[in-house]
This record gives structure tokens, C-alpha cells and sequence, in this order.
């Protein structure tokens, strides 16, 4: 696994990331515990050393599931893990969003209870919805947090991309923050003048959702039907259909020369953007992770693959 400087944290992360929400929430079908602790345990193995996670990552009833298993699962490892968390949104509590010093102080002490260690190495605003939502007092209990040693740098989990754009690149000039958490995959290119600006400054860039809500996994036709309640039910056939017909476009663009399926055409092409530092895979085993630790294995795309690429790419369809 190769890795890639997190911009100014000084942190050195594999190029590829375990994110951790479907450890700790059924929205992608349920983890037994014992699965849990092979996933990341061989994702250690295999040289990914970055783990992302949420209090929101968790129940109706309990905050911090995900936080939890990936601290049980960690073992005698934690050394070993480099682990991004976040604050103002809870699985119990999610809306509205609550970025006052207050719950940044509670929920950071929250998250190391149930990871079992006594830093972070990285600590996101989890997606205020706009600057209101940011209280003043916020900044000093962060920086207390810091002081102390619980929090090494901090970051902006970005969402709702065209409301608060503006206000994470303000953070990253003003040197508020360190690192930034965005939406980026052949399907949705929206972030990448945010990631600019990040690149500019010296400021880390964590890739999300690189796999689409898995319409690039190769997995998803147009007879597919999602269950209930899971994310993707909520598009129509003709939508299912218009995503599908365009991975597979994507496949016929980025396949061949060493790149086997279309999971490692789109990590390689993450990968690729200029200014990013990793890319997070949702996996939910080790067989799923296969195709993004291959990918940081692979040469970069040539231009005149990614230029190909590029001219498919008529929209960005919304993220999840």
C-alpha cells in the first residue's frame, strides 16, 4: 500500500482508507462483529493504516457503534491506526446540527470512551448545513482540545457542497482546519475547485462515496431492486437506469491496460485527481477491499485515458 503526506496534520496515510459507516449502521446491511474484526485487522495487513468514523455511525438508540467496534477491533493495533472522527451530529440526535463547544467537548471525550484511546488523530465539523450553524465559542474549545492533547488536527466533513463551500475554504485560508472530507467519484466531480483550494494550502483531502453508493461497483443492473429503507430505494427506475448505462460507459473508457474491473478503474481515477490524499472504501469485507488496495497498485491513468473520461462526464449526480 502505497502512501501520501495528509497535507500540513505531518500525517503519513495510506492511500487507501477504511470508512466505517456500515460497521456501525444497518444502511448497508448488517456486520456481524467477528466480520468487523477481520476487515480491519486485514486492512492493517495490508498496509491501510487510515480509519474514519462518526458518532452518527450507529443506532436510533445508541450513538457511536462504528467507534465502537473499530476500537474493540483494533486490538493491541491502535499504535497502528491513524483514525478521523467527527462532532455535531449524532446517530440519536442527527438534525439539527450542533457545532457549539459544549457538544465538541462532550462528543470528543464521547468518541475516545468508545474507541479506547486518548487521541484523535483527526476531527471533522460531521456537515453543518451553513455558517449559522457554527457557534463562535466553538474555535477556543477546539483549540482547548488540542492543548490537551486529544485532538491533533481538524477538519471539515463537507456536505451540501454549494451552501458551504465558500465557508471550508474560508477555514482552510484562515488555517482553521487542516484537512477537508469530500464527495468525489467519476459520478460527481462537484468538489474538485474546493479540492484546488486544498492543494493550494497545503490542507489534506479525504475522498468519499468514490464508488457512487455503489452504481460503480459493477454489481447494480437495471432489474435491480433495493431493499426498503436502503439508500438507493429511493431512485426511480428511469434513474436506476441512467446511472447504470453510465458506469457502464465509464467501464468501456477506463478498462484495460493492467485495470481488471470497474471498483479499481474508479479508485485509480480518485486517485489520481491532483490534490487528493486517499480514498476512503466503505467495504464491508476483505473481499470487497480487494479491488481499492489493487488499485494504489496500479500507474496512474494515462492523460489520454483520463481526458476520455472526462468527456463522458455530461452532470454529477447527487451524492448520497
Amino acid at each position: 500500500m502505497k502512501t501520501r503526506k495528509l497535507g500540513r496534520t505531518g500525517l503519513e496515510v495510506s492511500e487507501i482508507g477504511l470508512g466505517t459507516w456500515a460497521l456501525g449502521s444497518s444502511v448497508y446491511g448488517e456486520v456481524e462483529l467477528p466480520a468487523s474484526e477481520r476487515l480491519i485487522q486485514g486492512s492493517l495487513d495490508h498496509g491501510i493504516n487510515f480509519f474514519d468514523t462518526a458518532p452518527l455511525y450507529g443506532s436510533k438508540t445508541e450513538d457511536g457503534i462504528a467507534e465502537t467496534v473499530l476500537g474493540k477491533c483494533l486490538g493491541s493495533r491502535h499504535e497502528e491506526a491513524i483514525i478521523s472522527t467527527k462532532f455535531g451530529r449524532t446517530a440519536t440526535d442527527v438534525i439539527p446540527g450542533r457545532f457549539t463547544a459544549k457538544e465538541a467537548r462532550h462528543s470528543c471525550e464521547a468518541s475516545l470512551r468508545r474507541l479506547g484511546r486518548d487521541w484523535l488523530d483527526l476531527l471533522f465539523f460531521h456537515s453543518p448545513f451553513g455558517p449559522s450553524e457554527i457557534d463562535d465559542d466553538v474555535w477556543a474549545e477546539l483549540d482547548q482540545l488540542r492543548a490537551e492533547g486529544k485532538v491533533r488536527s481538524l477538519g471539515h466533513s463537507v456536505s451540501m457542497y454549494s451552501d458551504t463551500c465558500d465557508l471550508s475554504a474560508d477555514w482552510m485560508r484562515e488555517r482553521r482546519i487542516d484537512a477537508i472530507q469530500v464527495v468525489l467519484s467519476p459520478f460527481n466531480r462537484e468538489t474538485r475547485p474546493l479540492i484546488d483550494v486544498a492543494k493550494r494550502l497545503d490542507c489534506g483531502v479525504v475522498a468519499r462515496e468514490c464508488m457512487a453508493n455503489g452504481f460503480l461497483s459493477g454489481g447494480i443492473t437495471r432489474e435491480t431492486v433495493f431493499p426498503k429503507g436502503s439508500l438507493n430505494a429511493r431512485y426511480s427506475r428511469d434513474e436506476i437506469a441512467e446511472r447504470v448505462d453510465y458506469a457502464d460507459a465509464l467501464k468501456d473508457a477506463l478498462l484495460g491496460d493492467g485495470v481488471r474491473t470497474l471498483p479499481e478503474a474508479t479508485y485509480r481515477w480518485v486517485l489520481d485527481q491532483p490534490g487528493v490524499s486517499l480514498a476512503l472504501s466503505g467495504a464491508k469485507s476483505l473481499a470487497e477491499l480487494e479491488d481499492s488496495i489493487r488499485a494504489s497498485q496500479l500507474p496512474s491513468f494515462s492523460e489520454s485515458v483520463l481526458e476520455r473520461c472526462e468527456a463522458l462526464h455530461q452532470r454529477d449526480f447527487c451524492p448520497a
